[in-house]
């Protein structure tokens, strides 16, 4: 059982039965900054409801090579999952800490019994698979449309909404992974983007200037 001060800034997203019972049923789970939160082949029973902080969803193809396909944001949970859930298949998504995060794990038969009988709960469901559905599209359209400089700018400033700062402390390594890239590519379009003031690098940290 966890606590309902825990679930009040959530208010104008479940009504009062919602939050009385998830209290009541679920869990709360704390991670590390890279922990892995739900894997790949993984069997799912609970879905996620973010507390804070953000979590990394990622795709990995035949290589071992991973793909970022969206940010979870405190409030959000991951249509990818609730998919799994309901279908009783294995996560094809890895969720990663992006920062230390803590998450209240809700029991996969109360996410269902609650979809049919309350409204606010399956509002939430409904909409969590249309904005998860519309970010997937949008890093569609931007592997298929952009060049990686574009790309790297753009995801640039995704972070720095995620963060609400414009000093960013990542490795070009971190960014290379989430892009799908070499860690060579991104140290140089990093410094073309210095070159074009829309940046200031630092060690392990990225200033955006524009954005």
């Amino acid at each position: 059982m966890i606590s309902i001060e825990l679930l009040k800034p959530f208010n104008y997203l479940f009504d009062s039965e919602i939050i009385e019972n998830i209290t009541k049923v679920s869990f709360l789970r704390t991670y590390n900054k890279t922990d892995i939160i739900i894997d790949i082949g993984q069997e799912l029973n609970f879905i996620p409801l973010l507390i804070k902080g953000n979590i990394k969803v990622l795709r990995e193809d035949n290589n071992g090579d991973e793909l970022l396909l969206y940010v979870l944001e405190s409030g959000d949970t991951c249509a990818m999952s609730l998919t799994c859930c309901m279908s009783k298949s294995v996560s094809k998504i890895r969720a990663v800490a992006d920062e230390d995060v803590t998450v209240v794990m809700i029991p996969l038969e109360n996410m269902r019994s609650w979809f049919n009988s309350n409204e606010s709960w399956r509002d939430f469901i409904l909409q969590s698979y249309q904005v998860r559905f519309d970010e997937m599209l949008e890093t569609i359209d931007t592997l298929a449309f952009m060049k990686m400089d574009e790309r790297l700018f753009k995801y640039l400033k995704d972070k720095v909404k995620l963060s609400a700062s414009t000093d960013l402390k990542i490795t070009h390594q971190e960014i290379a992974e989430d892009l799908h890239t070499s860690r060579v590519v991104i140290s140089r379009l990093l410094k073309q983007l210095e070159k074009e003031l829309k940046i200031k690098l630092g060690r392990n940290q990225i200033k955006i200037l524009e954005f």
